[in-house]
């Protein structure tokens, strides 16, 4: 049999390339993935990705986030929350954890435990099952 030696990809995740504009919200049941700029709220059911060249003028919901680029706003992450190292934001933060690389710029408040807010999925999940 042959060997399939495609590159794994991540099939789920959505993307915002670079040079790419939105305003309004986002939801979403998956992955995330954000290189462009967008103003509004991104809810996502898994992991959203914030890339060097992505900014948020907004809130950000989910499970999973690694940010790399600009945030302002309140940012609620169930389990893991990363700041890479040319991460800028500015806002709350609520997390379950918190992982800061050396030259991440944070402004904010920040809690840590298992609050209301990110303790259930996005409502929107909810909604589709039927």
């Amino acid at each position: 049999m042959a060997k399939n030696n495609l590159p794994e990809t991540p099939s789920s995740a959505n993307l915002i390339q670079s040079g790419t504009f939105i305003t309004g919200d986002i939801q979403s049941n998956g992955n995330i993935r954000i290189d462009g700029t967008l103003t509004g709220t991104v809810v996502a059911g898994g992991k959203v990705i914030l890339g060097s060249t992505g900014s948020v003028e907004g809130d950000i919901k989910c499970i999973n986030a690694d940010i790399e680029g600009m945030v302002n706003g309140t940012i609620q992450v169930k389990e893991l929350l990363s700041f890479k190292a040319s991460a800028v934001v500015k806002g709350e933060i609520f997390t379950s954890k918190l992982a800061i690389e050396p030259g991440a710029r944070f402004s904010g408040t920040c809690r840590m435990d298992n609050t209301p807010a990110v303790e259930s999925q996005p409502a929107y999940a909810e909604e589709k099952s039927e």
